[in-house]
């Protein structure tokens, strides 16, 4: 916030903004409410999804349910590949984490897996041949036809990925690039997990600001996804 052109009553306000309300804000609505242009609100989104992902968050434990979803047109070259995994607590989604992926391969879902769970918890699969050998966990597979009925599999992670595609849709009305998705991932799940005590999120988020820095224009404007590797480098420091 500091060094900025924007005044810091500014910057609070979106802040609470941001995180107050359950279905967020878009550039243009925010450009709106504070008054300023399209371009410094956007910038300002984006730095403040930057600070939601903590450096110290916990893993997440107990039962997690995993899986992969598509996000953009059928068929679409532009289609993102993303895998997500919700903590179930008395029956119902707890927190969640989402990951944009290259691929949705062994390699790459183990490695979410690792980065965001707890060793030993009960990682809840479908039958997808990517999670076999899944080595470090309780493995549990729902398989629909084989004991489960189909909205029986994964229930609480289709709850959690039903409410980002309505998210995703309804506040920004799918124009979402793949570029910066995962930053629109870190800010839902950031959300979502505090969707009890919103005005605490504010709290929360002022206080992350400082741990994490500022992001740079030149990372948020340049052509590679700064908010993945940003995201990997906290959680492995």
């Amino acid at each position: 916030m500091a060094n900025t052109k924007v005044p810091l009553c500014s910057w609070l306000w979106a802040a609470w903004l941001v995180v107050s309300s359950k279905g967020g804000h878009s550039a243009k609505e925010l450009a709106r409410q504070i008054g300023v242009t399209y371009e410094t609100a956007f910038t300002m989104l984006h730095r403040l999804r930057h600070a939601m992902v903590s450096p110290d968050r916990t893993l997440l434990s107990g039962a997690v349910e995993v899986d992969e979803s598509f996000f953009g047109p059928h068929g679409d070259s532009e289609q993102v590949t993303i895998v997500g995994a919700v903590e179930v607590r008395d029956r119902g989604p707890a927190r969640c984490r989402f990951r944009v992926v290259d691929e949705a391969d062994a390699e790459s879902l183990k490695g979410f897996i690792r980065e965001m769970i707890e060793p030993g918890s009960t990682v809840v699969t479908d039958g997808a041949t990517m999670y076999k050998g899944l080595e470090g966990y309780r493995h549990e597979v729902q398989i629909a036809g084989k004991g489960y009925a189909r909205k029986e599999v994964l229930p609480n992670y289709h709850i959690a990925v039903s409410n980002l595609r309505s998210w995703l849709q309804g506040t920004h009305h799918g124009a979402v690039s793949a570029k910066h998705l995962q930053a629109y991932l870190n800010e839902f799940c950031f959300r979502y997990n505090r969707r009890g005590n919103l005005a605490a999120a504010f709290q929360t988020l002022l206080g992350l600001v400082p741990k994490v820095g500022m992001l740079g224009y030149a990372s948020l404007y340049g052509d590679s996804p700064p908010h993945l590797d940003l995201a990997r480098k906290r959680l492995r420091a």
